[in-house]
Order: structure tokens, then C-alpha cells, then sequence
């Protein structure tokens, strides 16, 4: 499952790239309309800033926005930052591979090669799946994943 975490940075990114590619939103404008605690924002905030997926611009007007466009954010960047790797194990981990330690052989590891089918499954998918997307700019992509 993802985290809390996740979730509340999922939202405050679509709520910034609703508002437009460039905007700059206020962090009490995120707080009141998506009702998240404005201690764990700022720090989700600056963990997202931290990692490339927004600016943060300072004085009266200043705020949050998306440091490239919203069709070019995808899920993965976020919950990557959030919750670490997609794997569900270290040895079919991209981001962040280690062997695991009872493994003897991960060539014929028959748990490993269901977890990186797994893995590959979900990385396509939320990689695929931008905040565009999302806000429903793509409808045909979200409706076509839905489909299959």
C-alpha cells in the first residue's frame, strides 16, 4: 500500500498542476482545499522540492509550483520520492537493488521472478500514468488502462 505520505503529495500536486503549468499556489491554498496537516505538507513539500518535482518560490505572492509540466510527472516520480522504491524486494529493485540475504543462486529464484514481474507490471503503469493524466487531460490513457 502506499503511504499517507503518498497520498497527501499526490494531492497537492494535482491540486498545483490544476491550476495551470507555471502557477504558483500558496501552501495555505493546498492546505484548506485538500485538509492536510500543514506540518506534514511542509515537509512533504520540501521532499518533493528537494527531488526536483516543485519550486518553491519565496515573498508575499510566493508558494509552490510544479518544476516541469504535469505530463511529465508521472505517479512513479512521486511515490518514488515518497515511499522509496516500486519493488517489493531489493533484488528486482532499479532504484535501489540489493541481494537479498537467504538468496543463493537469483537466477533461478523462482520468488524473484515473480516479484519482478510484479514490479515491472506496476513501474509500467505508473510510470505511464502522469498528474496530466490524472486531472483527466489524457482521458483516452486512463480509460484505455482501465480497459485491459
Amino acid at each position: 500500500m502506499i503511504s499517507q505520505k503518498a497520498r497527501y503529495a499526490i494531492r497537492a500536486l494535482l491540486f498545483i498542476a490544476a491550476k495551470g503549468n507555471g502557477a504558483t499556489v500558496q501552501l495555505s491554498e493546498i492546505i484548506q482545499q485538500e485538509q492536510v496537516p500543514k506540518k506534514f505538507l511542509q515537509f512533504i513539500l520540501l521532499e518533493l522540492r528537494n527531488n526536483g518535482l516543485v519550486a518553491s518560490h519565496r515573498g508575499r505572492w510566493g508558494g509552490y509550483s510544479l518544476s516541469r509540466p504535469a505530463d511529465q510527472i508521472s505517479f512513479a516520480d512521486v511515490l518514488r520520492v515518497t515511499d522509496g522504491p516500486l519493488a517489493l524486494s531489493p533484488c528486482v529493485s532499479v532504484t535501489a537493488y540489493g541481494k537479498c540475504e537467504e538468496c543463493f543462486e537469483e537466477t533461478v529464484c523462482s520468488i524473484r521472478k515473480v516479484l519482478l514481474l510484479v514490479r515491472n507490471a506496476t513501474a509500467n503503469i505508473l510510470e505511464s500514468i502522469s498528474l496530466a493524466d490524472a486531472l483527466g487531460a489524457r482521458q483516452t490513457k486512463v480509460h484505455q488502462l482501465q480497459m485491459h
